[in-house]
């Protein structure tokens, strides 16, 4: 198994992640917060077109994430999966022509199987409608994707367990994000229960979730204004015994590179 951010920030995220068994592959996007057509030069960069993808996993309707989901799966005939509450939030009966059909509702706890993997939805707490994160498998090795939340508690790092690989929210810096320019209001959103995590509450789950097997961590969703790669990588080094080169940053307009997980 293996995967790759197609961008991760404010602006859009995405991450593709592939897995096969041999002369089977598949490959599902998780999020699609971009345009279609710049989703597609991005799935371009990654060696792929949206003929290769196999489903899209939307974890929450805020417009970084879902992004061109419903025309792109509609445009594509590509299976498209959330909750019912994301679906709701997006607008998913009102929207034009999407045939549902190619809907598929997920709950938290309610594994996928999906061709050579298992979708693996858990919830998290965040201000959106019924979001899910997600751990994916292939029977050998498990990778958790979790970008939007405002704090882990105990379910989180249970759900993450065994991963060999994590892509994990630093979107803030707490000292930057209180010294900088957003209005104290939406300073709070962030730093609450349901807002976004910041290096330090993201090292503290990366401590709960540790192990010898977990070999690649990648920090995401960091916000340009209030956060740095220094810090995140800083924070997320000093847990894994300062070995700050084991760190990667899904970059907001690059991305990053097929990683492997094994």
């Amino acid at each position: 198994m293996r995967f790759c951010s197609l961008g991760s920030g404010s602006g859009g995220n995405a991450t593709l992640v592939e897995a096969s068994q041999g002369i089977t592959s598949t490959r599902v996007l998780i999020d699609a917060g971009f345009s279609e057509r710049e989703l597609t030069r991005r799935l371009a960069r990654a060696g792929c077109t949206p003929a290769d993808v196999d489903a899209i996993f939307i974890t929450h309707e805020h417009g970084d994430h879902v992004g061109c989901a419903p025309k792109f799966a509609q445009r594509h005939r590509i299976p498209l999966i959330t909750s019912r509450g994301s679906w709701r939030a997006i607008g998913g009966a009102k929207i034009a022509d999407f045939d549902e059909r190619l809907l598929r509702i997920a709950r938290g706890g309610d594994a996928i199987a999906l061709g050579d993997m298992e979708l693996q939805p858990f919830a998290v707490p965040h201000d959106a409608n019924e979001p899910l994160q997600l751990c994916v498998s292939d029977g050998n090795a498990r990778l958790g994707v979790i970008t939007d939340l405002g704090s882990a508690p105990d379910s989180v790092a249970a759900a993450l367990q065994a991963c060999q690989a994590l892509l994990l929210e630093c979107n803030h810096d707490e000292a930057m994000l209180r010294a900088g320019p957003y209005p104290p209001m939406l300073q709070r959103r962030i730093l609450g229960t349901h807002g976004h995590l910041s290096n330090e509450s993201a090292a503290d789950l990366l401590s709960r979730c540790r192990h010898d097997g977990l070999a690649t961590v990648v920090a995401a969703h960091l916000s340009e204004r209030n956060n740095t790669p220094e810090l995140a990588r800083a924070a997320l080094a000093a847990i894994l015994g300062d070995q700050q080169d084991a760190i990667r940053i899904a970059d907001p307009l690059l991305g990053l590179a097929w990683l492997d997980v094994s």
